[in-house]
């Protein structure tokens, strides 16, 4: 808030100058201490944070001039001067306004701040958090959470009158409800434990910096229920949440935490008119010639997709399937891709629940899908089944054939079995399309094993090796030449076999074709957790 007095010779009302004076507490300048502590350990403020995160001039915030229900603890002037703003800011203003005007750039913000009481959630903070999501449920704005903070506070004296232990609040109900709505991205650096952990554990993404820890219950929690003494830089750190799926975009800082946040919401507020291919004629010679042999499909990716657009999410967790958000001529996509360098691109629980939130994601805030296909299948196994493979697999099939919006598939290599379905909505004639590279191969199962079974009899009845051999690859080269890509086009059982460097048109001439027909309702409504 900008000072009113513009000289030493004007004065203003006094009520003004209260309400002026009131607003001062709120403002870093006038914190020196608390800024100091923040900027000792590489860290931002709040303040800082949301507007680094708005557009200039854009931000109104709610509830400024709440302070800790502690008053019957602490004189006024000192929870002014502590606890600013109750420890949350709370508002709404516009962010990338510059690329897609006032109207699609309006997004919410929830930040916590750390150096009001460890960034803990009080009773009047949750009061604001209730009244910011009652103006969101109708609003139906993005929202942005700097989730940064212990969970509960327990010196809230001021409400003990009126409470026993408050879990009356409606806070999460809400916010759970929230979820579909429209985007929700969660930012944590440093420490993110209880309450906090719940409202980003809800996000749609989490973007969260190297020096943050992330937990269901922080060291205190941790050792009252009898469970041993830890730090708490020992409690969810990032080279644990990175690999168990929690963390979807692992950042350097909140610099660049903010940055990637504006990044993320761009592709849901809508197309861009400025962007620049890539030379698409490496495709052509991408997938190597020996067919054994794994190649890069991120490099696939980012060459499809417009310059720098590529935004992987959840890249050490479940690394046989590859996930996030691209731009091709400007318009946004989701994109699920197999990755071959990662158990032959076999498709595990891990990877089909992360292909399956990444569908359900796109599918409930309206991106076209991109499924990118090379995979032998499900991975199958005695071990694989102690893992829940069947529910976890199936997930594929009952979100993907729940899509309302455009799917398109494109099969680089391998197309077998069920995995392959899986990954092209269920069917390869369930999506708009479903089209081939030149290298494409197709079988109901690993080519090799199907001959391997499928000639068992005839294989074990010759005992000379060399012959045995020489008739499995003939049978294998049969069963390659019926699998081509040409001949399954052929047979009408794909769409059609492109130039590798028609990917980006066929795409895009794919969703024109779509755009004539009006979305029908999403029959799934919001985003699972996981």
């Amino acid at each position: 808030m900008s000072n009113p007095i513009k000289s030493d010779s004007e004065s203003i009302r006094p009520e003004l100058a209260e309400m002026y004076q009131r607003f001062s507490y709120t403002l870093d300048e006038n914190r020196p201490e608390a800024v100091a502590k923040r900027h000792q350990k590489s860290q931002r403020t709040a303040r800082e944070n949301v507007t680094d995160l708005f557009d200039p001039d854009s931000f109104i915030e709610y509830g400024a001039l709440a302070i800790a229900a502690q008053r019957g603890r602490r004189s006024e002037e000192d929870l002014r001067t502590r606890t600013p703003a109750d420890g949350l800011i709370t508002g709404i203003g516009t962010i990338n306004g510059d690329l897609f005007g006032d109207e699609k750039s309006r997004c919410a913000v929830m930040a916590y701040d750390y150096t009001v009481l460890a960034g803990t959630q009080g009773y009047f903070n949750h009061r604001k958090k209730d009244r910011l999501l009652r103006v969101l449920h109708e609003q139906h704005l993005p929202l942005i959470v700097f989730a940064e903070g212990g969970g509960g506070r327990p010196g809230d004296v001021d409400a003990n009158s009126v409470l026993v232990c408050g879990l009356e609040n409606s806070t999460f109900s809400m916010f759970g409800a929230y979820i579909g709505k429209a985007p929700m991205i969660g930012i944590v650096s440093g420490r993110c434990f209880a309450g906090n952990a719940a409202l980003l554990g809800c996000c749609d993404v989490i973007i969260a910096t190297k020096n943050s820890n992330i937990g269901m219950g922080g060291p205190v929690m941790i050792e009252g229920g009898g469970l041993g003494t830890f730090a708490p830089e020992e409690v969810g750190p990032v080279e644990v949440q990175t690999k168990s799926g929690v963390i979807d975009i692992l950042v350097e800082d909140e610099a660049q935490a903010v940055a990637v946040a504006k990044k993320y919401l761009s592709y849901f507020q809508g197309p861009v008119d400025n962007w620049q291919a890539p030379d698409q004629m490496g495709l052509r010679d991408i997938i190597p010639k020996n067919r054994r042999r794994v190649y890069d499909m991120r490099r696939v990716i980012k060459t499809l997709a417009d310059v720098d657009t590529f935004l992987e999410l959840r890249p050490e967790f479940g690394q046989d399937i590859i996930t996030g958000l691209i731009r091709i001529e400007g318009r946004p996509f989701g994109v699920i891709a197999n990755n071959c360098r990662f158990m032959g691109g076999a498709i595990l629980a891990d990877g089909a629940d992360k292909a399956s939130r990444m569908i359900q994601l796109c599918n409930v805030h309206g991106l076209p899908i991109l499924a990118l296909i090379d995979t032998p299948g499900f991975m199958v196994g005695p071990e694989i089944e102690t893992r829940g493979q069947v529910r976890h697999v199936c997930r594929l099939f009952a979100n993907a054939s729940h899509t309302t919006v455009p799917y398109f598939s494109v099969v680089l290599r391998r197309g077998y079995g069920l995995g392959a379905q899986a990954m092209s909505k269920g069917g390869f004639h369930d999506p708009v399309f479903c089209v081939a590279w030149p290298t494409g191969e197709f079988g109901a199962m690993g080519l090799e094993g199907a001959v391997k079974k499928g000639f068992e009899k005839q294989l074990n009845a010759i005992e000379d090796p060399a012959e045995r051999q020489a008739l499995f690859d003939k049978l294998l080269d049969e069963m390659l030449e019926n699998g081509k890509a040409v001949n399954m086009a052929a047979y009408l059982e794909i769409d059609s076999v492109i130039d590798p460097i028609d990917t980006r048109q066929w795409v895009i001439r794919g969703l024109k074709s779509t755009a004539a027909n009006p979305r029908k309702g999403v029959t799934h409504s919001f985003i699972d957790t996981w």
